[in-house]
């Protein structure tokens, strides 16, 4: 039986993207957009294995021909952290990451800060945020996220929140990277509850958490991302990845 403390990554990778076609598959600087991801989350060195789970036999044909190790998931599947369970019931670990396929800028030293939070028992979800862009501060696009001083999460919005009443030229806002990492039992928590209304109306999946008492911690990211939804995302990473590997 693996320890309690193993730490798996998971990439849940579909095809069909309705904003951008097939771009988990998408080439950036010479590699799928996929693969950008998984070497980061690799290279961190603190998850065992680090997969993707997808439905797709082409992304399970890609990943087969880069080495990169795959689960197939049922296409039933409602959302990514419906793959990341079914990956959760056939590879135990304590602690799962759920890393978004669509995110080829982070690099490996995003995940430290993410599982750090486990250090805490009282964390059973964890994700980041970091200071929000102006250019972000009024994109419906760009969620938004308020905690507590301890950095519990008390409400996600595609809103801008908090709202400025007096207009004092607050500036603080937090963007949310959805990156997750969740322990086991919230994990299947999660897994087995139904949408909230808070969920249908902000067409925000961790808002369910919130609302059925599962709280959520939210760690400082040391970078913002760029999440791919558009070719002109596209353009943008790939000119951070090919600055990158001139360094």
């Amino acid at each position: 039986m693996a320890s309690p403390l193993r730490i798996v990554g998971v990439i849940p990778a579909r095809l069909g993207s309705t904003r951008l076609a097939r771009k988990v598959l998408r080439p950036i600087a010479g590699k799928p957009m996929v693969e950008w991801v998984w070497r980061a989350a690799l290279e961190s060195g603190l998850m065992d294995p680090v997969l993707v789970a997808t439905d797709s036999e082409e992304v399970a044909a890609a990943c087969r021909e880069r080495g990169i190790p795959f689960e197939m998931t049922s296409p039933a599947c409602a959302s990514g952290s419906d793959r990341v369970r079914e990956v959760a019931s056939r590879i135990d670990a304590g602690i799962y990451v759920n890393i978004q396929g669509d995110e080829p800028t982070l690099t490996p030293d995003f995940f430290a800060p993410l599982i750090d939070l486990f250090n805490r028992p009282e964390v059973q979800v964890g994700t980041f945020a970091v200071r929000c862009p102006a250019e972000d501060i009024a994109n419906s696009n760009a969620v938004k996220v308020v905690t507590a001083s301890n950095g519990r999460a008390l409400y996600f919005s595609r809103a801008t929140i908090p709202f400025d009443r007096d207009a004092y030229g607050f500036a603080g806002y937090r963007k949310h990277l959805g990156i997750y990492a969740y322990r086991k039992t919230a994990l299947e928590q999660f897994a087995a509850l139904p949408p909230g209304w808070l969920e249908t109306v902000e067409r925000l999946e961790q808002l369910r958490l919130l609302e059925n008492g599962i709280d959520i911690y939210v760690a400082p990211a040391p970078a913002d991302t760029i999440g791919v939804d558009t070719e002109e995302d596209l353009t943008r990473a790939e000119a951070v990845l090919k600055a990158r590997m001139l360094e």
